[in-house]
């Protein structure tokens, strides 16, 4: 079996939500949000070819994103360039959105992190893990505080 941690089969994480597709569509899209749970973003419209851009940080070092939306579904569906300051290598992030019920699954797509070096700082292993915190903690927690608020 190969290692899903040097294999270039993307990074994919299902969750299931507690709140309508529009509520998660706006947690995602909303830059107000969006800092509320996840990244701290000057500017973000979910608009295609929109150029946005973070800081990252791990053990103290700061990692600043360079992204551009390149496809938006609204409700549905967002994909990302993702990549970073002076290191060679792009990915490319996708949201896909499906509603069931009052419930939203969410499928997020992390393509391409075998482009990137494959050191402790970019390590495929680093984003499942933050993609797990991500997806798995922080948005679940903050949905649940505005589902009640």
């Amino acid at each position: 079996m190969p290692d899903p941690q040097t294999s270039v089969e993307p990074v994919v994480k299902e969750i299931v939500l507690d709140a309508p597709d529009s509520k998660v569509w706006e947690a995602l899209t909303n830059k107000d949000e969006l800092k509320q749970w996840c990244f701290n973003m000057n500017a973000f419209k979910p608009e295609e070819g929109f150029e946005f851009q973070f800081y990252g940080e791990k053990d103290g070092t700061k990692f600043l994103h360079l992204c551009k939306v390149l496809d938006v579904q609204p409700q549905k569906k967002m994909k990302w360039l993702w990549s970073y300051d002076n290191i060679p290598g792009d990915t490319f992030v996708t949201f896909e959105l499906f509603a069931e019920h009052n419930q939203t699954k969410l499928r997020l797509t992390h393509e391409g992190l075998e482009k990137l070096p494959q050191d402790e700082n970019y390590a495929k292993a680093n984003f499942i893990e933050g993609w797990n915190m991500i997806l798995g903690k922080l948005l679940p927690d903050f949905l649940s505080t505005k589902m009640k608020g």
